[in-house]
């Protein structure tokens, strides 16, 4: 049972839903949704939600969920997020009651969204919406996973830090040769799944930034196909990153062999089954 503060709850309902009509109003079902981690991103986060539906709605998509996901935010992200679930028909925000964690957050969200496929998306719009969008079409196609690359030919980089860089493809490099796999940005945050790929990896055990590499790899163990296509990323303009690199380094590895030992020793047993 989650633990609930009610010192922190002015915004937030019982079940750790921010309160507001949109919060709680079924209306469509969506096709995707689009699950946010946002940590003290009082500067970001309506600009993302805001920009997500704009591309939206300039190519006449309705079919969608925005779930922003407070992470335990000091700054004004949970008042902004009660405000959105408020006066957006298509945004429910929700609080990690968890612990602080990137990826407990994203597991909130997991676990909240309605869509026949979700996406993971960086709350300081780093990630494109265009590409966003890019994504729900691959999934219309039918698509079991969408794995973007900022590293292939069509991408775009902007101001990625050098030293995080070099330290990116590096980790890319040994994932990649490690589980002879045909895609070189793993690490990247920005992927979407099918709900069925949603099922078929748990349980999720990371609860920071390696869930990033947990879920896609567990997806590729586990048997499913994914799709890798060009994407853009912009170094964020306001506010810090999370991510510590000191700090995940050891959880990183953790996981990329916890999903290694599966993919070697497990002799299939948690690989979907092919008849759909």
């Amino acid at each position: 049972m989650r633990e609930h503060d009610p010192e922190n709850s002015s915004d937030v309902g019982r079940t750790g839903r921010m309160n507001g009509p949109a919060a709680g109003s079924a209306g469509e079902k969506p096709f995707l949704s689009i699950v946010i981690p946002a940590r003290n991103e009082q500067g970001n986060i309506e600009r993302t939600c805001r920009a997500v539906e704009a591309e939206f709605e300039k190519a006449g998509v309705s079919d969608y969920e925005i779930l922003p996901v407070n992470d335990h935010s000091t700054d004004r992200t949970p008042e902004i997020l009660a405000e959105l679930s408020r006066s957006g028909r298509r945004i429910r925000a929700f609080d990690n009651e968890r612990s602080p964690g990137f990826g407990l957050a994203i597991r909130r969200g997991l676990e909240e969204f309605r869509g026949e496929a979700v996406c993971v998306m960086m709350g300081d719009l780093s990630d494109s919406p265009a590409d966003l969008l890019r994504y729900y079409r691959e999934l219309k196609n039918g698509a079991e996973c969408v794995f973007g690359s900022r590293f292939v030919k069509g991408s775009e980089v902007v101001d990625y830090p050098k030293h995080k860089l070099v330290l990116n493809r590096l980790a890319n490099r040994f994932i990649q040769v490690l589980f002879r796999l045909d895609h070189n940005d793993i690490t990247n945050a920005f992927k979407a799944y099918r709900r069925e790929v949603i099922e078929g990896i748990q349980p999720l055990f990371s609860h920071h930034f390696n869930l990033t590499v947990e879920m896609p790899l567990k997806a590729v163990v586990r048997g499913f196909s994914f799709k890798t296509v060009p994407v853009s990323w912009t170094n964020r303009v306001e506010g810090v990153s999370k991510l510590k690199i000191k700090e995940m380094g050891s959880r990183y590895l953790f996981i990329v062999l916890y999903a290694w030992l599966e993919k070697t020793l497990s002799r299939g047993d948690y690989r979907r089954s092919k008849a759909r």
